[in-house]
């Protein structure tokens, strides 16, 4: 995907696997990347297959998130009122086949549907830590919602 076809404030980094007789390496967010503004917390969550976890978005953390088993499609929508990419949707199909790490915007709705046959685990980077008294995600349900996509596969 090119820079021009994301969201504004979302950015990608392709991750480098490096693998030896003994296992493998990879480096997800370093400080020196582009993307890193600070640290909050690093966390894992994980869904089964055909499940989806959206929609929800933050108003005060941006995450970097990437996925470490399986595969998952992370979808992305722009829904801010000033943002020149009002309306846009991104979607990337991220994990063993397509290690990236992705960053989401504060304000940016994003969700994430398993689509490998075993259960995928979902790391994320984030900006914040959570405050367990008042937390910063806003959510909406993935289906039938006014964000205008589909979860189902697309066959073809």
């Amino acid at each position: 995907m090119n820079e021009k076809d994301l969201i504004s404030g979302v950015k990608i980094k392709r991750l480098k696997l490096i693998p030896d007789e003994r296992g493998r390496l990879m480096e997800i967010l370093r400080a020196d990347d582009p993307q890193f503004e600070r640290f909050g917390q690093v966390y894992i969550t994980t869904a089964y297959p055909g499940v989806v976890k959206a929609w929800h978005y933050h108003k005060l953390q941006d995450d970097n998130m990437t996925v470490i088993k399986g595969m998952a499609k992370i979808v992305l929508y722009d829904d801010r009122a000033e943002s020149n990419t009002r309306g846009m949707i991104n979607e990337f199909f991220v994990g063993e086949h397509n290690h990236i790490l992705i960053h989401i915007p504060r304000l940016v709705w994003h969700g994430f549907k398993c689509i490998s046959p075993d259960e995928v685990i979902v790391l994320n980077i984030v900006t914040e830590c959570y405050n367990y008294n008042q937390p910063d995600e806003y959510r909406k349900g993935p289906h039938n919602s006014d964000i205008p996509y589909d979860w189902a596969r697309k066959d073809g």
